[in-house]
């Protein structure tokens, strides 16, 4: 049996970003997990930054698109990936500011004990009335999304052990969002727990849960899945104050794959 431990986590790009990304790179310096899925990483110093603490971690998987990170995605490992490419979401309007961020789905290959396993990063657009409603302006925008992830799933060899990871900015509940993993057949590590994936403010007390960890294996393998939330609590900072990581709490998966050689014996 293999196991491989993920993290997806927003590391939001406002504030002290880079001070909070060092401390980022000590927790994931000091942890177990194979493949971390970040999001809201635009700036190369920043990336830079992480890694110069998360010094293990040698491989980035990214697309550049000067001077930024396209779409702020970074998928850090352990082990050389095999390939990568980034597929970008189609701007529609509403005219917004985080058009500038290119957002789309970063795909990158690795071969693990064996097996095939291609990890999908990825951030879609925030839908700033806060309404997912179907007729709701941001949520077409994110149907719109959506449909180019689900190309996205169905142009992947289903030989492989898919993960899709990341902040979807659309709640797990949402008929929008059971619409999509219906269709691509992919399966929610967190189907049902309608715990906050952001963190609640006064503002926002009950925020929906909009990061998502899904799954898909190939026929033959069994893949078991659990997934929690992590990085809830404030940490420490170089300057010796504290501060919250981010405004959204990270996931993490673990994945147990078991070949159907294995299960015959």
């Amino acid at each position: 049996m293999t196991t491989i431990r993920l993290l997806t986590f927003n590391t939001l790009f406002r504030g002290r970003a880079r001070e909070r990304l060092r401390a980022l790179g000590a927790v994931l310096e000091r942890s177990d997990y194979d493949l971390v899925c970040l999001q809201e990483l635009m700036s190369p110093r920043n990336l830079a930054a992480l890694r110069a603490v998360a010094h293990s971690y040698g491989y980035a998987a990214r697309a550049r698109a000067y001077p930024l990170v396209r779409g702020g995605l970074v998928t850090l490992s352990r082990t050389p990936p095999q390939r990568q490419h980034f597929t970008p979401f189609r701007p529609a309007r509403p005219l917004r500011s985080e058009w500038i961020m290119l957002k789309g789905a970063l795909a990158t290959e690795y071969r693990v004990a064996g097996q095939r396993l291609v990890v999908v990063n990825t951030h879609l657009s925030s839908n700033r009335d806060d309404d997912w409603s179907p007729g709701n302006r941001y949520t077409q925008v994110q149907a719109r999304e959506l449909a180019r992830l689900e190309e996205l799933v169905r142009a992947t060899d289903p030989s492989a052990l898919l993960v899709v990871a990341g902040d979807f900015n659309v709640p797990r509940d949402s008929s929008t969002y059971q619409r999509f993993t219906a269709a691509t057949g992919l399966r929610d590590l967190l189907a049902g727990d309608r715990e906050p994936t952001y963190r609640p403010t006064r503002r926002w007390p009950n925020p929906p849960a909009l990061d998502q960890v899904l799954l898909r294996a190939p026929a033959g393998v069994r893949v078991d899945g659990t997934a929690r939330l992590v990085l809830r609590e404030a940490v420490a900072l170089a300057d010796g104050t504290e501060a919250y990581l981010s405004d959204h709490y990270a996931i993490e998966a673990v994945l147990r794959i078991e070949p159907a050689a294995a299960r015959r014996r």
